[in-house]
């Protein structure tokens, strides 16, 4: 917003942010911030002139003000394609600002100035009365100096200043710990201000080991003094390792998201599953195919029919090959707990997003329980829970399966569905005196592998029903010619396990027979040797024989 006005606005802007800095916003939260700003400056560009100077500047002074560190630019460029305007921003910052000669001032100045003081001059009265304070040893003249600036929010500065004269001057230690322990005490500055200031110089220690070789040793020596004689919190020790993983982590999900949305722009022009299905394996984050669905859903709700049936049909094979039912869950979880930011920039998102959830349904990569698992889990009057509850709306109404295959407009939903009569038909025509060859034939023909689930299901259904056991060569063949996976052999048989209570009611002898051809395909190793312990929780009954 402050962008998009006069000088005056950006200026209050860029002091508010240090005014809630520490205190109010997580350093990582103003990461996480300028990134996402950084990220959309091709949409800021279109609407506010000179976007890439401003937001440049904005940088450059959240650098100047000590609420970015310099290595934020690094790691953000390498995050931010090299055409786009993001990158064109932190290249702006670097060459026009902070290399300049006396860049911190002319930085601080540039919005005209303002009536706080600036960030510069209150580090010179900091940097002035430290100094003072260690050639005197008047502690309560120190604390009258800092309580005179008037920056309760900028205290963190004088502890992580403090500390580096402390490591400067071996002889100030002493006098340097008693001034923060008489400031703590005093409530001068707060925990979470010294808590801040530790943590600041912690982020500087390899800049500061380059003039103070033993820095490092210095600081993890001040830490315990500082926790002991209670003016630093215990929790910090604690939340110093965590925050390291935690920058790990967040580093780890910025690259995993980079790469899908890639691989998702691919697959949207190429329509090539297997291709997405060994991309994403490559990887080799499976704990992040939550991230990928929310990634999925998001970018297709953003374009035209064809891609969200795309996504639809993609789910469908990711549940067959490499997600679990608890992914998909979770990812739509994810969707759901930010729908309300999604609406701010997709027009109807909610009613698209209780599309892709009822269709979920449909396709059998949820169950209708899976929904009360989702429901549960959002808070009860927010945007998503509505969602859900109209995902449940879809469902229930007269020829649902119907109208959800072709929820965006036909394509290969309703494929889906003539599949299924193609494969029951092969299959009748195999059973009654057909060519073992020519029914492979006509699988591969189909043109849709991840739906060859169903070809064991339905072959394993008429086995059943006819007492005849030729279905099970047609499977081995298939198996045998890499036609069906592991995988979808799987799932059929989870498929026919799941809605066991059903058959059993045309069936009668319905188990038994079950039960030999598991054994029968454990043998010939047909199926994942988890079969047994992972599959048949009772979690997809709802969708029984489908």
């Amino acid at each position: 917003m402050a962008m998009d006005r006069h000088d005056k606005e950006k200026e209050m802007a860029s002091v508010l942010l240090s005014a809630l800095y520490a205190d109010v916003i997580s350093p990582s939260q103003i990461r996480d911030g300028f990134v996402i700003l950084l990220e959309s400056a091709d949409d800021l560009a279109v609407d506010i002139l000179d976007a890439v100077d401003i937001l440049a500047l904005f940088v450059a002074r959240a650098v100047v003000d000590d609420i970015l560190p310099p290595a934020f630019l690094t790691r953000a460029k390498k995050a931010l394609p090299e055409s786009s305007k993001g990158f064109q921003v932190l290249q702006t910052t670097e060459k026009n600002y902070l290399s300049a000669p006396h860049h911190a001032e002319l930085v601080e100045r540039r919005w005209g100035g303002s009536t706080h003081i600036t960030v510069e001059e209150v580090k010179k009265k900091i940097a002035d009365l430290l100094r003072e304070y260690v050639e005197s040893g008047d502690a309560v003249e120190a604390c009258r100096c800092i309580r005179e600036l008037g920056v309760s929010f900028f205290h963190h500065e004088v502890v992580k200043r403090a500390l580096v004269l402390a490591m400067e001057i071996r002889t100030a230690e002493p006098l340097i710990l008693k001034l923060l322990k008489e400031a703590s005490e005093e409530g001068l500055i707060s925990s979470s201000q010294m808590a801040k200031g530790f943590a600041r110089l912690e982020e500087s220690l390899d800049d500061l080991a380059l003039d103070i070789p033993s820095a490092k040793s210095l600081f993890q020596s001040l830490v315990p003094k500082a926790i002991s004689e209670g003016w630093l919190d215990a929790s910090f020790m604690k939340s110093s390792g965590e925050d390291g993983q935690a920058q790990a982590e967040e580093e780890k999900v910025k690259r995993f998201k980079e790469e899908v949305v890639t691989i998702i722009h691919e697959y949207f022009l190429s329509d090539d599953i297997p291709e997405l299905i060994r991309s994403l394996e490559d990887l080799g984050m499976p704990e992040f195919n939550p991230i990928f669905l929310k990634k999925l859903i998001t970018l297709a709700m953003d374009r035209k029919n064809r891609e969200k049936e795309m996504a639809s049909v993609l789910l469908s094979a990711l549940h067959i090959e490499i997600f679990s039912t608890e992914d998909i869950v979770n990812g739509f979880i994810m969707l759901l707990e930010s729908a309300e930011d999604t609406a701010l920039d997709i027009l109807d998102a909610s009613n698209e997003l209780a599309l892709f959830l009822a269709r979920a349904v449909i396709d059998d990569v949820l169950v209708p329980l899976n929904l009360e698992d989702i429901g549960s889990k959002l808070q009860p009057n927010c945007s998503g829970s509505e969602t859900v509850r109209m995902a449940r709306s879809l469902i229930a109404a007269r020829h649902a399966g119907e109208r959800l295959l072709r929820c965006w407009g036909g394509g290969t939903g309703w494929a889906v569905e003539d599949a299924k009569d193609k494969i029951l038909k092969l299959l009748e025509e195999y059973e009654s005196g057909g060519v073992l060859g020519e029914a492979c034939q006509c699988i591969r023909d189909l043109g849709m592998p991840f739906f060859n689930h169903e070809v064991v299901k339905k072959a394993l259904v008429m086995a059943m029903e006819k007492k005849n056991d030729r279905m099970l060569d047609l499977l081995q063949v298939c198996f045998n010619e890499g036609l069906i996976t592991i995988n979808q052999m799987t799932k059929g048989f989870t498929r026919i396990k799941d809605g066991m209570d059903d058959l059993a009611l045309d069936i009668p002898n319905a188990e038994e027979k079950f039960n030999f051809y598991v054994e029968c395909a454990q043998k010939k190793g047909w199926m994942l040797a988890s079969f047994g312990s992972s599959v048949g929780d009772g979690s997809s009954k709802a969708v029984a024989a489908t």
